[in-house]
């Protein structure tokens, strides 16, 4: 299984509050693990302010007034760029999918601040990380549902509708998911 450029979708009581409605762009999937970032759980962080202590100068108004993103538990002082195809900040951007890559050198954010970056994006801080089989583990202990990745999900709809709208990729009414896993 690999999960690459597709979202995980938090099933109710997970166990994990840091992960309560979540909807996690899984950014790569492997042998060694996965690791993704959150995207739709805003901080109270602007990113103008996180330019300024960065000292990176903001010409585009309304980047600077876009919120930092929770991406997940780990590194939190680590900042990724999840954004379109469109961009490559100088070979330093992991492309995903024909749709998605991932910068986290500092160029992407010098080129948001200045109106070169990519059409689409999203600034994290911190990710989320799962050992070697684990993540699997926690899809087969109804944790996790999968859907594909769409930028207009990940990037377009408001961060506090994204859950329902993912659900909602697969058929799902959130209100018919049962938060305690069965075997028949």
């Amino acid at each position: 299984m690999d999960l690459t450029g597709k979202l995980l979708i938090a099933m109710p009581g997970m166990g994990d509050p840091r992960f309560d409605h979540s909807v996690v762009y899984i950014c790569s999937h492997g042998e060694d693990g996965a690791m993704g970032l959150i995207v739709n759980k805003p901080s109270d962080l602007r990113i103008k302010t996180l330019l300024s202590q960065l000292n990176i100068a903001c010409s585009i108004p309304v980047v600077g007034e876009r919120l930092v993103h929770f991406g997940g538990p780990v590194e939190m002082s680590r900042g990724f760029v999840l954004h379109s195809a469109d961009y490559d900040a100088n070979l330093h951007s992991m492309q995903i999918s024909d749709d998605f890559s991932m910068t986290a050198t500092l160029d992407v954010l010098e080129d948001l601040a200045s109106g070169q970056g990519p059409l689409n994006s999203m600034l994290a801080l911190g990710y989320s990380g799962w050992g070697p089989d684990q993540l699997e583990d926690e899809i087969g202990m109804n944790g996790w549902l999968t859907t594909e990745a769409t930028s207009k999900l990940v990037f377009d709809v408001p961060d506090d509708e994204k859950w329902e709208a993912a659900l909602a990729t697969l058929g799902v009414d959130p209100l018919s998911l049962s938060a305690s896993a069965g075997r028949a």
